[in-house]
C-alpha cells in the first residue's frame, strides 16, 4: 500500500513523502524520574525486575549512552518535544503547576510535525511545559500566598489555554506538572475535567500513624502530606474528584483508550505519553505492593513496566505490534540519593556518578529503547551518543520531512541506527543543563562542566574556585564514567577547547548546522 501526502503546515513547507508500505503508528513513553538503572537488561545489579521493557529491548535497539536535554523535568521535556534546548528560551527554571508556557506558539513540535505527516496526534500524561491558565480577578496576581501552595486566583471552569491542542496534539488528557506541585486537576483538550477545586489538606491527611520522617522531609512544609519515604505531595489547589492514588492508572487508562479508538480507524496515530511515576509520590497500585525487595520505589517500578506490557498487548490485539513504533524512555535520571544506595543495596543510576538534577551523567543518563519489528530486523545495542532532543529529527527524517531553518535547531537524526548501522555516529557534540543552570557539553570522549560540584542536587552543589586549581571539570568519560578524576589542570587544551565550543554553541542559538 502506497500513502502519498503533501504536508503543510504554519506557513512551513515540507516536501511530499511516499511510504512503501501503510505508516508506523508511534507511541513514546516517557517515564518520570527513571534511572537508566532502574531498567533490569541495563543493569546486571539492579534489584527492580522490568520483564517488558526488557523484552521491547531484546526485540530492538537498547541505546547506551542516551542523555536527556535537561537534568529536570521541564527542559528535558522541551527539549524533547521541540527538539531544541530549554536553554535557548528566556525562561527561567520554574518547574511547578501554575507555570507559563515554555513552548512558543509558532515554534514546531513533534505533534505538529507527525500531523503534518497525516497522524492523529495526542499527548496523554504529564505535560510540565507551562500553560496560560485564566484568572477570576484581572486585577490581582495569579499567586495569592507568598509559599505558592494554597487558593489562587486561577479560574478552573475557563478555557486553559497553549497547551497540547494549540502545539500539534489533536488530543490531549494531561496533569498540568509533577503528581506533587499543585494544581492537581486533570485538563481533557482545553478544560479541567472537575473545575470544583479544594485544598490537598482537607482531603488528606497530612501524615499517617506510622508515618517516619525522612531525608526528603526537606522538600516538605508543615501544610504539606507526608505519609513515608517517597510518598509526599505539596498542599495546594486540586479537583474534588482528583484522587492521587489513581492519577498513574487513570493516565494510562487514557492513554490505552487512545490506542484502541485510533488503532481501529486507518489513519495511524501518533501518542506522546508521559508518565508521572516513578516522581515522587509513589503509589504503586495494589497489583504491585509488596512484590520487590526494595520498598515502596520498586513495588512502583512495576506500574512502570506494566505500562509498556499493556501498550504491547493492545497492539498485538489490534494487530497492530509489527507495525508500530515503540519508545520507551525517561525524562531524566533516578532521584536517588547516598542513603537509598546503602539501604537498598541498588543504584538507580548505575555506572554514573549523581543523581536527578545534576550535571554529573546520573542526571542525564537515561534509558532509551526503540522497538519497532516491521524495520528493525536485527535488533542490537547502540553505544553511540544520542539524545532525547534527537528524536524529533528522527521522526522527520522517517517521515521525509526537512526541518525548516529556526526549527528543531538541536535535533539529530538516528534514523541510520534504526536502519541497522549501530556504529553510526549521528551528532559530534551535545549539550546538558542541570538543575541549577549550569551547562556541560560532552564531544567525543571528553566532558566539560562549566562549574565546580555537582550543579543539581548531589552534595556539594557548588563550589568556589580556589587559587591555581580548577574553574570548571573535565572527564575522559571513556575511561571515568563515574567522572572521578577531574582533568581540568591536566588538559587545560581540551578544557579550553570545549568551554570555547559551548560558548559558541550557546552564541550561535544552534547546534546541528542549519
Amino acid at each position: 500500500m502506497k500513502i502519498k501526502l503533501s504536508l503543510l503546515a504554519t506557513g512551513l513547507l515540507y516536501v511530499p513523502v511516499v511510504f512503501a508500505q501503510k505508516q508506523p503508528n508511534v507511541v513514546i513513553i516517557l517515564a518520570d524520574d527513571m534511572g537508566y538503572g532502574d531498567v533490569g537488561c541495563n543493569n546486571p545489579y539492579a534489584r527492580v525486575r522490568t520483564p517488558a521493557i526488557d523484552q521491547l529491548a531484546r526485540n530492538g535497539i537498547r541505546f547506551t549512552d542516551a542523555h536527556s536535554a535537561g537534568a529536570l523535568s521541564g527542559p528535558s521535556r522541551y527539549g524533547l518535544v521541540t527538539g531544541r534546548y530549554f536553554f535557548r528560551t528566556p525562561k527561567k527554571s520554574e518547574y511547578w503547576g501554575y507555570l507559563s508556557p515554555y513552548i512558543e506558539p509558532e515554534r514546531l513540535t513533534i505533534g505538529s510535525l507527525m500531523r503534518n505527516a497525516g497522524y492523529t496526534t495526542a499527548c496523554v500524561g504529564k505535560w510540565h511545559l507551562g500553560l496560560d491558565w485564566q484568572l477570576k480577578d484581572d486585577s490581582k496576581p495569579q499567586i495569592l500566598t507568598p509559599k505558592k501552595f494554597g487558593y489562587t486566583n486561577t479560574d478552573f471552569s475557563a478555557p486553559v489555554k497553549r497547551g497540547p491542542t494549540e502545539l500539534g496534539f489533536d488530543y490531549s488528557f494531561i496533569l498540568p506538572a509533577s503528581l506533587d506541585m499543585p494544581p492537581y486537576a486533570f485538563v481533557r483538550n482545553d478544560r479541567v475535567v472537575d473545575p470544583d477545586v479544594i485544598l490537598t489538606a482537607d482531603a488528606y491527611p497530612k501524615k499517617q500513624d506510622e508515618t517516619v520522617y525522612a531525608w526528603d522531609r526537606k522538600h516538605t512544609n508543615e501544610n504539606d502530606i507526608y505519609w513515608e519515604r517517597g510518598v509526599w505531595w505539596r498542599n495546594g489547589e486540586m479537583s474534588r474528584s482528583f484522587k492521587f492514588e489513581e492519577c498513574f492508572p487513570t493516565i494510562v487508562d487514557e492513554g490505552i483508550a487512545f490506542i484502541d479508538r485510533e488503532g481501529r480507524k486507518d489513519k495511524p496515530f501518533f501518542l506522546y505519553m508521559p508518565l508521572t511515576g516513578p516522581h515522587t509520590p509513589w503509589l504503586p497500585t495494589v497489583q504491585f505492593k509488596g512484590s520487590t525487595e526494595l520498598g515502596t520505589y520498586g513495588d512502583f517500578m512495576g506500574d512502570i513496566d506494566n505500562v509498556v506490557a499493556r501498550v504491547n498487548a493492545k497492539l498485538k490485539e489490534l494487530g497492530l505490534e509489527k507495525n508500530t513504533i515503540v519508545i520507551f524512555a525517561s525524562d531524566n535520571g533516578g532521584a536517588w540519593e547516598e542513603e537509598d544506595i546503602q539501604q537498598y543495596g541498588h543504584q538507580s543510576n548505575w555506572s554514573r556518578r549523581g543523581q536527578k538534577g545534576d550535571a554529573w551523567d546520573g542526571g542525564h543518563h537515561v534509558p532509551l529503547i526503540v522497538h519497532w519489528p516491521d524495520h528493525i530486523k536485527r535488533p542490537g545495542v547502540c553505544s553511540q551518543t544520542v539524545g532525547l532532543v534527537d528524536i524529533l529529527a528522527t521522526f522527520a527524517d522517517l517521515t521525509g520531512q526537512s526541518l525548516p531553518k529556526g526549527q528543531a535547531e538541536d535535533s539529530f537524526s538516528f534514523k541510520k541506527v534504526l536502519d541497522g548501522d549501530m556504529n553510526a555516529s549521528t551528532r559530534d557534540q551535545i549539550m546538558y543543563l542541570s538543575g541549577s543552570g549550569k551547562l556541560a557539553i560532552k564531544k567525543g570522549d571528553w566532558k566539560y562542566i562549566d562549574c565546580l560540584g555537582s550543579g543539581g542536587f548531589t552534595a556539594p552543589a557548588r563550589l568556589s574556585p580556589v587559587k591555581n586549581g580548577p574553574k570548571g571539570q573535565l572527564y575522559n568519560m571513556r575511561t571515568d564514567s563515574l567522572e572521578s578524576n577531574n582533568l581540568f589542570l591536566r588538559e587545560k587544551g581540551i578544557a579550553n577547547e570545549l568551554s570555547a565550543l559551548l560558548k559558541k554553541l550557546l552564541d550561535q542559538g544552534y547546534s546541528r548546522p542549519q
